[in-house]
C-alpha cells in the first residue's frame, strides 16, 4: 500500500493513506477503511495495496476525510497479529484521523476480518456514528478451535514474523473467543449499520451476515448475488457501498 504518513499504535509506527477532496477546507465527515486478514493467494505484505485508489474516489466523489492504513504484521507495518493488536490499532487510527482531520463523526468500512474488528472497536466508541461491513465474520470460533494451527497459518503468510511470538500463547488464543463481532453489533444499535455479503462467498458463509444484522436489528442488510469474498473489486458492491456513504453524509449535516 503507498502511504503518505503515519500514526503509532503500541510503540509502532503504522502507514496510513489520507486523503481529502482538493480545494475542500471545510470540516468533513471521517471514514476509515480497514483490511482483514490476508487469505488465498495473497500474503500479509500485499494487504490493503488498491485501498488508497478507493479512498481517493470516497473523498473526490463524495467530499470524505478518508483514510486507511495496513494493521501490525501486514503491508508495511512492523509487528505481529494478534485480535487484540488489530483492536488497538483501530483505535489509534480513529485518534489519528480526528487529530488530523477534526471530522463531524467518524465511519467506519471494513472489510472481511477487518469488519469484523470494526464493529467491536465501534460498538464501544461513541465517536464512531456508523460502520459498514463487507464479507465480515460474525465470530471467530473456526480460529479459535484450533488456534495452533491458526498460529502456524499466520505465521505462513507472514502475518507474524517475530520468532517465539507470542511470548504468552494462552492469552494469545484466548483473544480468538474474547472478541464477538455479533455481541457487538447488538451493543452498536441503533447507530447505522450495513452489512453486505456475496452469496457465493467461499471463505465466510452468508448466515454470518445475517447473524450479524439480526443481532443489531435494524441493520442494512446487502446479499450480492453471484458475489465472493472480495467485495471490493465487484463493481456492484461498490456501488451500494458509495450510495451508503452518500446517505451517511447527508445525516452528519
Amino acid at each position: 500500500m503507498i502511504s503518505n504518513g503515519e500514526f503509532v499504535s503500541g510503540g509502532l509506527t503504522l502507514p496510513r493513506y489520507f486523503a481529502r477532496p482538493a480545494g475542500r477546507h471545510e470540516v468533513l465527515p471521517g471514514l476509515i477503511l480497514v483490511h482483514g486478514f490476508p487469505i488465498g493467494p495473497l500474503d500479509a505484505r500485499q494487504s490493503a495495496l488498491t485501498f488508497p485508489e478507493l479512498i481517493d474516489r470516497i473523498a473526490n466523489e463524495l467530499s470524505w476525510a478518508a483514510m486507511t492504513f495496513t494493521f501490525r504484521g501486514c503491508g508495511k507495518s512492523p509487528g505481529d497479529f494478534s485480535l487484540q493488536g488489530w483492536v488497538d490499532d483501530l483505535r489509534a487510527a480513529i485518534d489519528h484521523l480526528i487529530a488530523e482531520a477534526n471530522p463531524l463523526g467518524i465511519w467506519i468500512v471494513g472489510t472481511n476480518t477487518g469488519g469484523s474488528i470494526a464493529a467491536c472497536v465501534a460498538a464501544d466508541d461513541p465517536r464512531v456514528r456508523g460502520v459498514a461491513l463487507l464479507s465480515s465474520r460474525a465470530d471467530f470460533d473456526d480460529w479459535a478451535a484450533q488456534p495452533r494451527r491458526f498460529l502456524e497459518h499466520a505465521r505462513d503468510i507472514g502475518a507474524i514474523r517475530t520468532p517465539g511470538f507470542p511470548k504468552a500463547f494462552d492469552e494469545w488464543a484466548r483473544e480468538l473467543r474474547r472478541f464477538r463481532p455479533e455481541d457487538a453489533a447488538q451493543r452498536l444499535a441503533p447507530r447505522p449499520m450495513m452489512v453486505m455479503h456475496g452469496d457465493d462467498d467461499e471463505s465466510v458463509p452468508t448466515s454470518d451476515a445475517r447473524r450479524l444484522a439480526e443481532a443489531h436489528g435494524s441493520a442494512d442488510l446487502r446479499v450480492i448475488t453471484g458475489a465472493g469474498h472480495r467485495l471490493r473489486h465487484d463493481p456492484r458492491a461498490v456501488a451500494v457501498l458509495m450510495g451508503w456513504l452518500d446517505r451517511q453524509k447527508s445525516l452528519s449535516q
